[in-house]
């Protein structure tokens, strides 16, 4: 259980990573989107590739091209959408398009739910709603459907969790049938390309650290939390972007980021726990 616990824990905080990340490069103008999804999924395979290549077990990259394809369908809507979105607003639309997902996988699925587990959800909600809404504008309509896309596929990708019995290696294949995808987007766009070495830097760190090693944990977590409770998991990358925020870029402290911290965390551990203690069903073992 403890590994599982730190494989998740390891995760969100590195796609809250993503978000501060994208966020610093594309907002500040270090850097084209195209460049930064680019660099982050190349880096990301290139990490990834020599992981799998160092390990003990000598063990060939996995993953399926239907992974692939559902990362490139992340990934490219995700960059272009921070351009006009806060790193809050983004991972709002973000998570909350792969929880509508992934809980009507696992609900198809048979998996087990109570009302520790929905207790912990609203809880989560509940931060949420009070974190992001009140002194939210409207989010510019073309960046949201964008995000709204890449959570879609987000929760796609993260389904096929649930069947890797090696995330190291279906992670690196994943990410190596990636690149001739993002190449093609970044060679369409040449033209608008732009990029100083911080921008370089930040785009390579979220694919290396952000989603190479983020995405190998998260699908060495997913097969034992199961599609609920990993949807519900993920609801605390907002906040924990929010609090890199305030240690990163210098964003204020208010008493409401410190309450929704509590109630998104805290319901987050409870349905995560709640779920780890329930024993697996027929169906929802089934690839």
């Amino acid at each position: 259980m403890s590994r599982v616990i730190g494989a998740t824990l390891f995760a969100l905080v590195a796609f809250a990573a993503n978000s501060v990340l994208c966020r610093m490069a594309l907002r500040q103008g270090h850097i084209d989107p195209a460049s930064f999804m680019s660099i982050r999924l190349v880096t990301g395979a290139l990490t990834m590739w020599v992981l799998v290549r160092a390990s003990t077990w000598g063990k060939a990259a996995g993953g399926t091209w239907y992974s692939a394809l559902t990362m490139l369908v992340y990934a490219v809507p995700f960059t272009f959408a921070y351009v006009g979105l806060t790193a809050g607003a983004g991972a709002l639309l973000l998570f909350g398009a792969a929880q509508v997902v992934m809980i009507a996988a696992g609900f198809a699925g048979g998996e087990r739910i109570d009302g520790t587990i929905a207790l912990g959800w609203l809880l989560a909600v509940a931060g949420l709603v009070l974190l992001l809404l009140p002194g939210l504008t409207a989010p510019p309509l073309r960046e949201a459907l964008f995000m709204l896309i890449a959570g879609m596929a987000w929760g796609a990708y993260s389904l096929q969790g649930r069947r890797s019995t090696d995330a190291l290696g279906d992670t690196a294949g994943n990410f190596v049938r990636s690149v001739p995808g993002t190449l093609l987007v970044s060679a369409a766009l040449w033209t608008h390309r732009s990029a100083d070495p911080k921008g370089v830097i930040l785009a390579a760190l979220s694919g290396s650290v952000g989603s190479g090693l983020g995405y190998a944990a998260w699908y060495t977590a997913v097969p034992r939390l199961g599609s609920i409770a990993a949807a519900n998991a993920q609801l605390s990358v907002p906040v924990i972007a929010a609090l890199a925020g305030v240690v990163l870029l210098g964003e204020p402290v208010t008493w409401r980021l410190v309450v929704a911290s509590v109630l998104v965390l805290g319901g987050t551990a409870l349905a995560v726990r709640r779920r780890l203690t329930l024993p697996a069903t027929r169906t929802a073992s089934k690839p």
